[in-house]
């Protein structure tokens, strides 16, 4: 918890090799967030570029009314390692993350800002490069590409509507921070982030940002390799950093899922149906726990019991739909009770 001297804002920036874009970062911060009540924490990744001198300097420069803390790891750890320590040595009310690359603008920072303060209800608030009218610079179809895709699988996953879980400007209360444990050092803390505070039930606001696009000869860090493992990151945070009843509750309904599948095609269409049914048993697992998912699985075997051939593959959709229906009743009506760990 933060103490009675804490600030109200944490700005938590990530440094590693940005000596091209550091002074004009602070130029931005002066002039959007130069408040008694604010403190910056640059975390140094192990810059190599003479990053760590030119921090110093303007350090020294003293004339900020913010306070100024560096963080310095000796050896290059990944964005979300920067990340995590930024946050654990920060005592704001509220956290803003903003790179140091100056792909994002300060000013729409300070307004995520304003908002969240002004309104109570609000606890955390990520920037989106694609919901915006605002001035983009982007050429780089493949990241861009990466990027939605990672943001439509995500919403998949965890029922939600963002247009970009990549976007490294995010605002979040005390409240949230308090909650998640982060675990991912590199540019997967985006997705790990974000799982993290759907699971502990807070509203993922988005606010339009602008996005200026910098190449790799200008010092852009992100490769095709990160957005192959951000797929990685996606299972994992989903299918694995998981409660006991969810794990097994994603195992049984893949089973019985599979079981659906195997009602449709022929062949090989009949082994194809079969593994898709699979995935999305998995999926369904995660929404609903041992005897919620009992109540469909029940639905669909008395489906299945019906007709014969194109019959009994509609009857076992009908009973399915129908259990849905039946599953979802039981689930809102044992929410809150001791058995909702089941349901």
């Amino acid at each position: 918890m933060p103490q009675e001297n804490s600030k109200t804002l944490s700005i938590v920036i990530p440094v590693f090799n940005e000596i091209n874009f550091l002074n004009e970062l602070f130029v931005q911060i002066k002039k959007f967030f130069n408040d008694k009540h604010t403190e910056i924490i640059v975390v140094d990744d192990g810059s190599t570029d003479g990053s760590s001198n030119l921090l110093a300097e303007l350090k020294k420069n003293n004339n900020y009314k913010f306070s100024f803390k560096i963080i310095r790891l000796d050896i290059n750890s990944g964005k979300g390692k920067a990340i995590q320590t930024g946050i654990k040595n920060s005592n704001g009310e509220y956290v803003l993350l903003q790179d140091a690359d100056l792909e994002l603008d300060c000013k729409d920072a300070k307004e995520m800002f304003e908002m969240i303060t002004t309104n109570k209800d609000i606890k955390c608030i990520f920037g989106s490069r694609y919901v915006s009218g605002k001035l983009k610079k982007n050429n780089y179809f493949f990241n861009n590409l990466v990027g939605k895709i990672n943001s439509l699988i995500f919403n998949m996953f965890f029922s939600q509507s963002l247009s970009d879980v990549h976007c490294g400007l995010k605002i979040l209360h005390r409240s949230v921070i308090e909650k998640i444990k982060l675990s991912i050092n590199d540019f997967g803390i985006e997705i790990d982030l974000a799982s993290q505070i759907v699971r502990n039930n807070f509203f993922i606001y988005e606010f339009g940002v602008s996005y200026f696009f910098r190449s790799k000869t200008q010092g852009k860090k992100i490769t095709w390799v990160d957005g192959l493992k951000s797929f990685y990151y996606l299972i994992k945070v989903r299918f694995f950093d998981n409660s006991v009843p969810t794990n097994l509750s994603i195992i049984y309904s893949s089973i019985y899922m599979a079981f659906v599948g195997s009602h449709f095609g022929m062949g090989l269409g009949n082994t194809f149906f079969i593994f898709i049914f699979f995935i999305l048993g998995s999926i369904l697992g995660i929404h609903f726990k041992i005897l919620s998912s009992t109540i469909i699985f029940l639905f669909i075997f008395v489906g299945s019991l019906f007709g014969k051939g194109n019959g009994t593959t509609l009857a076992v959709i009908i009973f399915f739909v129908s259990g849905l229906f039946v599953a979802r009743k039981f689930k809102r009506i044992f929410s809150n009770s001791k058995f909702s760990d089941y349901f």
